[in-house]
C-alpha cells in the first residue's frame, strides 16, 4: 500500500454523514453493550455518547489534516479511563463500545467505497487510520485507568491505616465514626474484633494475610486487627501467623474496644518472649487466662508471696520447683493424686511423698479449703517465674 494524501473530497463526504454515523454507533452500543443500555439516558450513557461524537469528529478532522495533534483525543480517553476506575468498573465495557464503533465505521466505509467508487488503497488507508486512532485511544484509557487505580489503592490504604488506628484508640471512638471510616476504606464492619501482637521484623514474604485483616508492621510491637475472629473462614489466619513466628491473639471484643484486646495480646507476647508462656507459634490469650492474670499482677503476687509460700520459698530452686509444681497440679486435679501423677508423668507415690513433705514444711496449711484460689494463683506464679528471691 503506497503512501500519499487521501482524496481531497473524502473529508467532506465523511462530514456529510458524520451525525448519521454517530447515531448509528450509539444505537449499536446501547444494543450490544449492556452497561450503556440505560433507558433513562443517565449521565454515564450521555458521557459515552459525547465521547463517540468527539472521537468521530476528531477522526474526520485527522483525515483532512493528518498532522492533527492527537493529545486532545488521548486526554479525553485518559479521563474516561480514570472515571471508569473511580466508579469501580472494568475497562471491558469501554473496550466493547470501541469495538462496536469500529465495526459500524468499517461497514459505513465499505458502503461508501462501493457507492462513491473509492479505490482499495483509499479504503485500506482509511481503515488503517481508524484502527490506529482506536489503538491510541485504548492505550490512553488503559493508562488513565491504571493511574487512577494506583491513586485509589493508595488512598484506600491510607483510610485502612486510619481505621486500624481508630479501632485501637483510647478512649474508644464512637461507633458512627468507625462506621463512616470503614465505608470509606471499603472494609466490611464486623460484629467483633481481636488483636494479634507480633514479633518485630517479620520478613516481607511472610506478611501475606487475608484481605480483611488490618496490619501495622511499623509499630514498636507490630499488630493485626482481625475481624470476627470466631467466624467462618478464620482458620486461614493460623497458617499465616505461623509464618510470622510467636504471636499472641488477644481476647475477642466488640468494635470500639480494640485497645483492650491489643493490651492483653502485647502482655502475652512479652511473657512468651520471657519464656513464661508457650512461644513456639501463635497462641490465644483465652487459653492462658489464669497465667496472664497472675503474671500481670507480678508485683502484687511477688510482694505477698512470702506470707503465703514462705516455707517453700526458703528451699533452693532445685527442691522448691518440683514441690510447687506437684502441689499446683494436685489442687488443679481436685486433690486427686492419681490424676496429678498422670499429668506430671511421675509415680503416684512420688506425688504423695511430695505432698507429705509440703505438709511437714507448712504445718498442713495448704490443705485448708479457704484461700485455695489465691494459693493456686501464687503457685502458678512461682512455677512459671521460678522466683528464688524472697521479699525483704
Amino acid at each position: 500500500m503506497t503512501d500519499g494524501p487521501m482524496p481531497a473530497e473524502l473529508p467532506d463526504v465523511l462530514r456529510q454523514h458524520l451525525q448519521a454515523a454517530v447515531d448509528e454507533m450509539e444505537r449499536e452500543i446501547r444494543d450490544q453493550v449492556p452497561e450503556y443500555a440505560s433507558a433513562d439516558g443517565g449521565e454515564y450513557a450521555r458521557k459515552v455518547e459525547r465521547t463517540v461524537s468527539d472521537t468521530v469528529a476528531f477522526f474526520v478532522d485527522s483525515v483532512d489534516h493528518p498532522t492533527s495533534d492527537p493529545r486532545r483525543i488521548t486526554e479525553l480517553y485518559m479521563r474516561l479511563g480514570e472515571e471508569e476506575a473511580r466508579h469501580g468498573r472494568s475497562l471491558a465495557a469501554l473496550q466493547n463500545a470501541m469495538r462496536v464503533s469500529s465495526q459500524v465505521a468499517c461497514r459505513r466505509f465499505i458502503k461508501d467505497a462501493y457507492r462513491l467508487g473509492w479505490s482499495r488503497e483509499t479504503l485500506g488507508r482509511l481503515t488503517d487510520s481508524l484502527f490506529l486512532l482506536l489503538a491510541r485511544a485504548a492505550d490512553a484509557a488503559a493508562q488513565g485507568y491504571a493511574r487512577e487505580q494506583g491513586q485509589l489503592a493508595t488512598e484506600r490504604e491510607r483510610r485502612r491505616d486510619r481505621l486500624r488506628d481508630l479501632l485501637v484508640a483510647e478512649p474508644p471512638p464512637g461507633h458512627e465514626a468507625i462506621s463512616e471510616l470503614a465505608v470509606a476504606a471499603r472494609w466490611e464492619l464486623p460484629k467483633s474484633i481481636a488483636l494479634v501482637a507480633l514479633p518485630a521484623g517479620a520478613p516481607a514474604g511472610a506478611r501475606i494475610l487475608p484481605p480483611a485483616v488490618l496490619a501495622d508492621w511499623e509499630a514498636p510491637i507490630p499488630f493485626l486487627v482481625v475481624p470476627d475472629p470466631e467466624g467462618p473462614g478464620q482458620d486461614r489466619l493460623w497458617p499465616a501467623l505461623r509464618r510470622l513466628g510467636t504471636s499472641a491473639l488477644g481476647p475477642t471484643v466488640p468494635i470500639g474496644q480494640g485497645a483492650v484486646s491489643l493490651r492483653w495480646a502485647r502482655n502475652a507476647l512479652t511473657l512468651a518472649e520471657r519464656g513464661l508462656l508457650p512461644g513456639d507459634g501463635p497462641f490465644r490469650c483465652a487459653d492462658h487466662i489464669a497465667a496472664l492474670a497472675t503474671l500481670a499482677a507480678d508485683e502484687l503476687v511477688g510482694a505477698t508471696a512470702e506470707a503465703a509460700l514462705g516455707p517453700l520459698l526458703e528451699l533452693p530452686p532445685a527442691r522448691r520447683q518440683p514441690l510447687a509444681e506437684t502441689l499446683l497440679t494436685y489442687l488443679q486435679c481436685g486433690d486427686n493424686a492419681v490424676i496429678a501423677a498422670e499429668r506430671l508423668h511421675i509415680h503416684e507415690q512420688t506425688v504423695r511423698y511430695r505432698l507429705r513433705r509440703i505438709t511437714e514444711l507448712t504445718g498442713g496449711r495448704f490443705t485448708e479449703p479457704d484461700g485455695r484460689l489465691d494459693l493456686m494463683l501464687m503457685l502458678s506464679w512461682l512455677v512459671r517465674t521460678g522466683r528464688a528471691e524472697r521479699t525483704a
